[in-house]
């Protein structure tokens, strides 16, 4: 039952993250990637000042998977790049802490490009 409850715990919170993107799609005329560019904004912002880290000790993958952990992950390798690096890894942090999701979703669409064909539009 204890696995039941923390699945319920990140499906109910991925949703409660998703929901205010949602009402802004529905109710105003900001665009679907202004939003998304928010998210990730929200999460770099959330992820520097340490509380996104927080956050998802309690929540998991509810808050990790969604576009705001890609942001504090980027957040988080510019800190420990910075660290190692000083100023320098500040341009090659984020990148290198979310390079195996990016890899991922490039490799991803090229395939889905390859194999599937879009309709022209009437």
């Amino acid at each position: 039952m204890d696995t039941f409850l923390k699945y319920l715990l990140v499906f109910c919170s991925g949703g409660l993250l998703c929901l205010p993107a949602q009402i802004l799609i529905c109710k105003t005329k900001l665009s679907p990637a202004r939003i998304l560019t928010g998210y990730v904004v929200t999460g770099v912002i959330l992820g520097a000042v340490g509380i996104y880290g927080r956050l998802v000790k309690i929540f998991g993958a509810g808050l990790r998977v969604p576009l705001t952990g890609f942001g504090a992950a980027m957040a988080d390798g510019v800190r420990r790049a910075v660290d190692e690096k000083g100023l320098f890894g500040a341009l090659t942090g984020g990148m290198t802490a979310a390079a195996a999701g990016l890899t991922a979703a490039l490799v991803l669409s090229v395939i889905c490009a390859a194999l599937f064909r879009s309709k022209r539009r009437r």
